[in-house]
This record gives structure tokens, C-alpha cells and sequence, in this order.
């Protein structure tokens, strides 16, 4: 069984491909612009919580632990289907390990907050999710180039552009 974390999450509904490259250590995010973003929203934000950047049995890392809540920071609501089913995950791992609470996903740009809850059905579709996510890092194929407007702001687009940029000078 592969080791999944919030990350895989994130990117299993952000894009497949993107998934696949992250887990063969493919990482091409350091450096990334919209990443470096991302870090310094995440080092600004809850800087007086006593209980930042938790790292929990080595598997996965919380953003921050604040009374009953677990709390995520994100820029956009973009992307609000992998922002809930992330922050789901990590309520589900913790309840798993003895600590139930519920979660709170802010969204800086547009200035609000959504609370989430944990639900029977929320735990089966995670852990649909989870093997559906085991079996992309497993396979030996990378999926398929999804071709979205946001593919061109992802820190993998020259990877997965590469053929095209080529064929494009070519012409």
C-alpha cells in the first residue's frame, strides 16, 4: 500500500498526470511561482496557533490545529473539490488515530470560510478515493494530458507540453 498523503489528495482531483509525476518523485514545483505563493500564504497565515505545520505519523502534514479545528489556508476557491476532499482526508486520518474535529478551509482572495464535518459517507468516498489514488501511483502508465485552462499556471505544464512546444518551433 502506498504511503498517501494530503498532497496526493489535492492533485488525484487537480490532475491525474500530476498525481502520477509527484509520486515517481517528478517534483517540479520547487521554484514554481504559483507554489512560492502558496508558501508564503501558508508561513503568513495563523501566526500566533500554537500548533502549525503538524506532521502526523510521518504520513501527512496539517497546516494547523486550532482547538476543534483543523485549519487550511488556500488562495482561491478554484479548486474547492481537492481543497475539501484534502482537508476531509486529514480529519479522516486523525479520527482514525483517536482525535475527531471538524475543519475550516479559508480562502484569502475572496474572504471567507467554509466549516466541514466529517460524515459516514465522507470516510467510505476517502477511502474510495485512496485506492482509486494507490492504483494511479502503481501503474506504470502515466495518465493522460487533461488539457484544462489552469494547466498552463501548474508547475508540470513544460513537461507535459514538451512535445507540443517542440512541434509548434518546428513549423
Amino acid at each position: 500500500m502506498a504511503n498517501v498523503s494530503g498532497i496526493h489528495v489535492q492533485y488525484y482531483f487537480v490532475c491525474k498526470r500530476k498525481l502520477w509525476l509527484y509520486s515517481k518523485n517528478l517534483g517540479m514545483e520547487e521554484g514554481h511561482e504559483r507554489v512560492q505563493d502558496g508558501k508564503i500564504l501558508h508561513e503568513r497565515a495563523y501566526k500566533n496557533a500554537e500548533q502549525r505545520e503538524l506532521v502526523v505519523d510521518d504520513s501527512f502534514r496539517i497546516d494547523v490545529l486550532d482547538g476543534e479545528y483543523v485549519r487550511e489556508v488556500k488562495l482561491t476557491s478554484k479548486m474547492s473539490d481537492a481543497d475539501k476532499y484534502q482537508l476531509l482526508f486529514y480529519l479522516y486520518q486523525l479520527k482514525k488515530r483517536g482525535l475527531v474535529r471538524k475543519g475550516l478551509i479559508s480562502y484569502t482572495k475572496e474572504k471567507k470560510t467554509e466549516e466541514l464535518v466529517l460524515s459516514k459517507s465522507d470516510e467510505k468516498e476517502i477511502d474510495r478515493i485512496i485506492g482509486l489514488i494507490e492504483q494511479i501511483i502503481k501503474s506504470n502508465e502515466i495518465p493522460p494530458l487533461l488539457n484544462k485552462p489552469y494547466c498552463k499556471k501548474c508547475a508540470y505544464y513544460d513537461f507535459c507540453y514538451a512535445d507540443e512546444t517542440e512541434e509548434a518551433e518546428s513549423r
